[in-house]
């Protein structure tokens, strides 16, 4: 059996989440918890109750506190830790050589202004193609409860994708493969400022016209953007575009959207991540990571540009609302 040993670096609930799937899919997963209380929890309890309360975990997964123990013998390292620290937790890790390395992050480096998979081949010291990246509409509480979803396993090396899309194929989750990495990434990035600003209009008050509106032309720029660092603009069409966009923008379980609201309703950043037990999400960080890059490469990104100023620079998420609508008339396309 292709991939059969797995390990799973983060346990948090996209980590733990998608070990289930691998460990439902017939494969051994080692799943590596920084806290030794979480770890005797799945091992013991089956169960993660800080993150997927109530969800029973396969009896081939297993965890542990210790790196070393859950990188043994691994033949694919799934790394699911956020964006912003996943270079510092790279530079600890000893990974198996020849192993195929999957991020599930969602975001762009701040200061380097890289993608994920690029922060991976990076400090891993390892060609590009021996990179995966996994992206789409994958709300994980969702999925853990075992309702039916898809998402898409982007590698340069197809051969790769397809290995690892075998060993994440279940009767609930269905994974499709593509070579398009850095339009995967970009989708998984960008849709997470783009739900901060619906979860903002949401918090206003706006109705489903302004959120059909903003999910929609955030999902024109992103894709601008895109193309600009040479994606395919069909990737945006597909489940790590539009899916993955939909999904955040929409769900009471995005914790970008969510976070969003609590702008929208007049909350400071700080009390927004007081309310959400000191979490901030990706998107409040990635936005002006996004921006910089669209800055880089002459891409208008209004959206993005409007959300980092209300997370970063005390724009009041009205304004930035009537920054939006007042914007010189133009075509569409």
């Amino acid at each position: 059996m292709a991939l059969a040993r797995i390990a799973v670096l983060g346990a948090g609930s996209w980590g733990t989440t998608y070990a289930k799937v691998m460990a439902d899919a017939g494969r051994d997963v080692v799943l590596w918890a920084r806290r030794p209380e979480v770890a005797e929890a799945v091992t013991r309890q089956h169960e993660n109750p800080d993150y997927l309360p109530g969800v029973r975990l396969p009896d081939n997964l297993t965890s542990t506190s210790d790196p070393v123990e859950a990188l043994d013998g691994a033949e694919a390292v799934v790394l699911a830790v956020p964006s912003q620290s996943l270079r510092v937790n790279l530079s600890r890790w000893r990974l198996p050589a020849g192993a195929t390395l999957v991020s599930l992050a969602k975001g762009v480096e701040l200061g380097t202004l890289k993608r994920m998979s690029e922060v991976v081949a990076e400090v891993a010291g390892v060609p590009s193609n021996h990179v995966a990246v996994v992206s789409g509409p994958n709300l994980a509480m969702e999925i853990a409860r075992e309702q039916p979803t898809a998402t898409v396993i982007a590698c340069e090396d197809h051969d790769r994708a397809v290995d690892l899309q075998h060993a994440s194929t279940t009767g609930y989750f269905r994974p499709y493969t593509n070579t398009d990495v850095i339009g995967c990434e970009l989708g998984g990035a960008c849709k997470n400022v783009i739900a901060l600003s619906c979860g903002m209009a949401a918090g206003i008050g706006f109705g489903d016209n302004t959120l059909a509106t903003l999910i929609t032309r955030g999902l024109a720029e992103t894709a601008r953007l895109g193309m600009a660092l040479g994606a395919d603009p069909m990737t945006f069409a597909g489940l790590a575009g539009l899916g993955d966009l939909v999904a955040t923008c929409s769900s009471p379980l995005s914790r970008n959207r969510t976070f969003g609201e609590r702008l929208g309703r007049g909350q400071s950043l700080a009390e927004a991540q007081q309310a959400t037990h000191g979490q901030v999400a990706e998107g409040v960080k990635s936005c002006s990571s996004i921006r910089a890059l669209a800055v880089r490469h002459g891409v208008d990104m209004p959206i993005t540009e409007v959300v980092h100023r209300v997370c970063h620079d005390g724009l009041d998420p009205r304004e930035a609302g009537a920054e939006l609508i007042g914007r010189k008339v133009r075509p569409e396309r």
